[in-house]
C-alpha cells in the first residue's frame, strides 16, 4: 500500500526537518547532509521510538539490483547522520543503536504540518488557516507523536524505573533565530529550576552549576556523574510573539534512558503555568510524593503581565552575570517590570536581591546605607503581594542579618524562605553565614547543602573554605580552597582564602604569593590588599605592610571606607587603639558584622572596646 504523503515538519532539539525539501536545519540554518543518510533519517523519523530494521532499511534505500556494500553504506550513513546531529553511537540522544537488529530514534519530536508559532499562511489548496485552527492540527499531530514515545518508554514490571532524588534541568535551548532571545530561554530555565527546587524530597541543582553546561555537548551520563544527580531535564523554548512553547524530556542516568517527553503550548501571559505544569508532569514520572503546600505551589495558576514578564525575564539575565554594570542594568529593568505591573511582586523580589549584592564591596557600587534599605523595602513589597516568594524572604532576611542586624528576625525569614523551597542553594549559603554568627557548628553543614545544590558555584565553595577557616579546620580549608582553584585558576577570591589559612599555618611566603595572585587576577580589591598588608607585617615586612595600609586609608572617604580592612592591618601591626577606632567607625557605616568573625581580629578578642562593640551588634562576645 501507497504511504500518505508525510508531514512537511519534524521538530527535535534544536533541529528541524523538512521531509518535502529534503532540508535539516539547526535554529533555522541549513545543515548539509546528503541525500542517502537525510532518507535514512526520514525513515527513522517516521517510526519513532520504533526499531527500524537494517533490512527495511537495505531494501528501501539499497535494492536488490544495487551493487554496493550494503553494511559499508548503511554504516556510513549513520555516521553522517550523528556528525550532523552531534550526536554520538556511545551515548546517543538521537539515534540508538541496536546490536545488528536495526536503529531507532529515541528523542521526543514535534510532528507538524506548518510551525504553529509562526502567523498562519497559505497551506496546499490555497486556503489559510485560522491560529486557532493552525495550534489544534498541530497540538493533534504533537499529542500523536507524544503518545508513541511515551508507550514505547512506559516502564514494564519486568523493568522497574530507578528511584530518582536528585535531578538537573539542563540549560534549555532557544529556538529562536534571534541571539537577543538567549534571555527568555534562560529565564525559562529558572523557572522551572525554582519550581521544582519547591519539592523537598528532591535536590534540584541551582542556575549557577547548569548553565556551565550551556552549549555543552558532553554526553548526558557524563554531566549526570559531573554534578552527582540521578536524572537530567533537558528541552526548548520556542518564543513567537505572544505565543511560547515549551518542550521537555526526563533521561535518566547513568544509563541514558529517556522516561518522558511533552511539549506545553499557550500564550505569554500563561507561562507561569505552563512551567507549573511541566513540573508537576517531572514529578509524577520521578514518583515523588508532594506535601500539601507542594502541591498548592505547583498548583497556582499565575498570570502575568506579558511586557513585565519579558523587563522581570530580563532584568535576571543581568542579575545572574555578577558584575557591577549588569547589576546596574538589571536594577532598570526591574524598575521597568514594576512600572509596567505595579502588582508583580517577583519584580520587587529581584530589585531586592539587586540592591542586595549592590550594597556589596566587592561591586563598589553602593554604599550599604545606601543599598540595603532599598533591598529591605522591595523585598517587604514583594512580601505584601505575594507571602509565597521564597526569593523576597531570603532577600529580607540578608538585610536583617547584615544591617539592620535583628538576628532573630533575620532566623525567622531564612527559615520560611528555606521551608517555601528548600531547593534554593542561596538561601542555604546567607544562612550558613547567619548561623556562623552565634551557632557556627551549625554553619558548616548549612553551606554544604549550599554546596550538594549547586556544586559548581565558585562562591559557595570559596565561602566554605573561609567558614572552615573561621572554625580553625585550616587543613581542610585549604584543601577546599585548592579544589576550587582546580575549578578555576582565575577566580581571586579563592586564592585569597587559601592564603589565610597559610597564614594561619604561619606560612607566609606562600600566603604572600597567593595574595599577589589574588590581586593580580581581582583587581583593586580592599579585602584582599588589607590581606597583603597583614600578611607583610606577620612576616615581620614593617613598610611594605604600612604602604598598603596609606592606599587604603587614602580610599576612605565619609560614609563609604573599607573600615574592617583597614582595622584588621592596624590589628596586625600592633597597633590596637587605631584598629579599634576605625571599627567603630565601621560600626556607623553599617558594614557586614560577619567580618569581625576573621582570624585577622584575633588579636582584638580579648580587648573591652571590642567586646563592648560586638555586644552593641548584638552578638555575644
Amino acid at each position: 500500500m501507497e504511504r500518505t504523503t508525510p508531514p512537511g515538519q519534524i521538530r527535535f532539539g534544536a533541529f528541524e526537518v523538512d521531509l518535502r525539501a529534503g532540508e535539516l536545519r539547526r535554529n533555522g540554518s541549513k545543515v548539509k547532509l546528503q541525500e542517502q543518510p537525510f532518507q535514512v533519517l526520514a525513515m527513522l523519523l517516521e517510526r519513532v521510538g520504533e526499531v527500524v530494521p537494517r533490512e527495511e532499511l537495505q531494501k528501501k534505500l539499497w535494492p536488490a539490483d544495487t551493487f554496493v556494500d550494503f553494511d559499508h553504506g548503511l554504516n556510513k550513513a549513520i555516521n553522517k547522520i550523528r556528525q550532523a546531529l552531534g550526536d554520538s553511537a556511545e551515548s546517543p540522544r538521537y539515534v540508538e543503536t541496536l546490536g545488528r537488529r536495526g536503529y531507532r530514534f529515541i528523542a521526543p519530536v514535534d510532528v507538524v504540518d506548518r510551525p504553529p508559532l509562526e502567523p498562519p499562511g497559505t497551506v496546499a489548496g490555497g486556503r489559510r488557516w485560522s491560529r486557532s485552527r493552525a495550534w489544534k492540527i498541530a497540538a493533534f499531530a504533537l499529542a500523536l507523536s507524544v503518545a508513541l514515545v511515551a508507550a514505547f518508554e512506559r516502564p514494564s514490571r519486568n523493568n522497574p524505573r530507578s528511584t530518582i532524588r536528585s535531578l538537573a534541568v539542563l540549560p534549555l535551548e532557544s529556538l529562536s533565530s534571534d541571539a537577543s532571545q538567549e534571555y527568555f530561554a534562560d529565564g525559562m530555565t529558572d523557572e522551572l529550576i525554582t519550581d521544582l527546587g519547591q519539592i523537598g524530597a528532591l535536590r534540584v541543582i541551582s542556575r549557577t552549576s547548569v548553565m556551565q553546561y550551556k552549549h555543552a555537548r558532553k554526553p548526558l551520563p557524563q554531566i549526570a556523574r559531573e554534578l552527582n544527580v540521578d536524572a537530567v531535564v533537558e528541552g526548548t523554548v520556542l518564543r513567537a510573539g505572544d505565543q511560547v512553547r515549551i518542550t521537555a524530556q526526563l533521561v535518566e542516568a547513568p544509563a541514558d534512558k529517556h522516561l518522558w517527553a511533552h511539549s506545553y503550548e499557550g500564550e505569554l501571559r500563561d507561562t507561569l503555568t505552563l512551567q507549573g505544569r511541566v513540573a508537576r508532569a517531572i514529578a509524577e514520572q520521578i514518583r515523588i510524593s508532594l506535601n500539601r503546600q507542594e502541591q498548592a505551589a505547583l498548583g497556582i495558576t499565575k498570570v502575568v503581565d506579558p511586557q513585565a514578564y519579558e523587563s522581570y525575564l530580563r532584568g535576571r539575565y543581568f542579575w545572574n552575570k555578577r558584575t557591577a554594570a549588569g547589576l546596574r542594568t538589571a536594577v532598570g529593568y526591574f524598575d521597568q517590570a514594576i512600572a509596567e505591573d505595579p502588582h508583580y511582586a517577583q519584580a520587587y523580589s529581584g530589585l531586592a536581591d539587586t540592591y542586595a549584592l549592590l550594597g556589596d564591596w566587592e561591586y563598589a557600587v553602593m554604599t550599604p546605607r545606601e543599598a540595603l534599605p532599598r533591598a529591605k523595602a522591595a523585598a517587604a513589597r514583594a512580601l505584601e503581594l505575594d507571602d509565597t516568594l521564597c526569593e523576597a524572604h531570603t532577600s529580607l532576611a540578608f538585610c536583617l542579618d547584615a544591617f539592620d542586624w535583628d538576628f532573630p528576625a533575620a532566623e525567622r525569614e531564612f527559615r520560611r524562605g528555606l521551608e517555601l523551597n528548600p531547593g534554593y542553594a542561596t538561601a542555604h549559603h546567607w544562612y550558613a553565614w547567619h548561623l556562623a554568627l552565634g551557632r557556627r557548628a551549625e554553619a558548616i553543614p548549612e553551606m554544604r547543602r549550599a554546596q550538594s545544590l549547586d556544586p559548581l558555584s565558585l562562591i559557595i565553595n570559596a565561602d566554605l573554605a573561609e567558614l572552615l577557616l573561621i572554625s580553625r579546620l585550616y587543613d581542610q580549608s585549604i584543601a577546599q580552597s585548592r579544589q576550587t582553584i582546580e575549578m578555576d585558576a582565575a577566580f581571586g577570591l579563592a586564592h585569597n582564602q587559601l592564603a589565610q589559612a597559610y597564614l594561619q599555618k604561619q606560612l607566609d611566603q606562600d600566603a604572600i604569593a597567593e595574595l599577589k595572585e589574588a590581586i593580580r587576577l581581582s583587581g583593586d580589591s580592599p579585602t584582599i590588599t588589607a590581606n597583603l598588608a597583614r600578611a607583610y607585617a606577620i612576616a615581620g615586612r614593617r613598610k611594605e605592610a604600612v604602604g598598603l595600609l596609606n592606599d587604603l586609608e587614602r580610599r576612605a572617604t565619609p560614609g563609604r571606607s573599607p573600615a574592617a580592612e583597614i582595622a584588621m592591618v592596624y590589628a596586625a601591626l600592633g597597633d590596637s587603639r587605631a584598629a579599634m577606632t576605625w571599627l567603630e567607625r565601621g560600626v556607623e557605616e553599617r558594614f557586614n558584622p560577619s567580618v569581625l568573625l576573621r582570624p585577622g581580629f584575633d588579636p582584638l578578642r580579648a580587648n573591652p572596646r571590642f567586646q563592648e562593640l560586638v555586644r552593641k551588634i548584638g552578638l555575644s562576645p
